[in-house]
């Protein structure tokens, strides 16, 4: 009989045994959403499923709403990595009771935080205001673009739901009366160039805006209280709805999103799945990583190469050492 040397026969079962990991993963196919942080999540999801444990990772174009009925329906993508909720939340809770499909992290440890904000050095300037009753008293803080005799409050573009409910909370701060106007964007970039015009005027800037996104990575703003919590009821009924009589000053919701995967994934994902129930980011890492792309006009797998590169801190702690080293040599 042929005597196999023990150092062959280890080599030959580790490469076996890799093998046999690549063909549990096997072909995974990945929800790549139409929105920024999205798709950047997608890309470092594939980098690291194909390099650190040796998926054969395909990207497929997504949206909140088809996406999950394709999953919930079709068992595919295999993996959406950002699911905003609020638009499915019965459906999806319904699928997951059922099994049909299973949510793993929180991805947005933040989730999307909304309200209106001011630049920090105003907010720094001024310590007393802190609250949007606080800043209604200083409308000579927030000088309106064409009239600085009033102050303004920048609402949303056309076609936005907050365009409705910061018009609605404007009218309940009682705003014209206390010297503001509501400056209603005529786009997304005009909205964003009026942080942008403040900015570089040093002037103060007042309004509705969100997080994540790049312009809070590349602006330091101030989240301001609202100075109330956030009232659901009232917000399905007046707030949200467009010509409300007699809106009240309420709070804006935070959003929630999370990874999902189908069944079938999760039946033979075990330390992938494992993987994708602890990677999870903070919205100033996010907000970061987006102003990075969007002043270097980078695509989104570039975006997701550079927060790699860059903050290994964060995304080794999702994995094992080991699969962390295999994902560092590929980059």
């Amino acid at each position: 009989m042929k005597i196999i040397p023990a150092s062959l026969f280890i080599a030959v079962c580790l490469v076996a045994g890799g093998r046999a990991a690549q063909a549990d993963c096997g072909n995974v196919s990945i929800a790549e959403m139409s929105w920024a942080s999205a798709a950047i999540a997608a890309n470092f999801d594939s980098f690291i499923l194909k390099n650190g444990y040796g998926c054969n990772v395909s990207t497929v174009a997504g949206d909140t709403v088809p996406t999950f009925a394709s999953m919930d329906q079709k068992g595919e993508p295999d993996i959406a990595p950002e699911l905003w909720t609020a638009s499915v939340r019965n459906q999806l809770e319904a699928a997951v009771r059922s099994g049909r499909l299973i949510q793993a992290s929180e991805i947005l440890s933040d989730g999307a935080i909304e309200g209106w904000w001011i630049p920090k050095f105003i907010a720094d300037a001024n310590p007393d205001i802190r609250s949007v009753q606080d800043a209604m008293k200083r409308p000579d803080l927030f000088p309106a673009p064409k009239n600085a005799s009033k102050g303004a409050v920048h609402n949303c573009p056309p076609g936005w739901s907050c365009r409705i409910s910061t018009a609605n909370l404007f009218r309940a701060l009682n705003g014209e009366k206390v010297g503001f106007e509501l400056i209603d964007s005529e786009s997304p970039q005009s909205l964003d160039d009026s942080i942008g015009a403040a900015f570089d005027a040093k002037v103060g800037w007042l309004g509705y805006y969100w997080a994540p996104t790049a312009i809070l990575g590349k602006y330091d703003m101030t989240r301001l209280s609202m100075g109330v919590s956030h009232d659901k009821a009232e917000w399905l009924a007046c707030t949200s709805v467009e010509g409300c009589a007699r809106p009240q000053l309420n709070a804006y919701p935070v959003s929630q999103a999370f990874t999902v995967v189908t069944k079938a994934f999760a039946d033979r994902a075990g330390p992938e799945l494992a993987y994708l129930r602890s990677r999870t980011w903070d919205n100033n890492t996010i907000n970061d990583i987006l102003a990075w792309q969007d002043e270097n006009r980078e695509s989104s797998e570039n975006a997701a190469l550079y927060f790699l590169r860059n903050y290994p801190e964060l995304w080794t702690r999702w994995m094992p050492a080991d699969v962390a080293e295999k994902v560092k040599a590929a980059l």
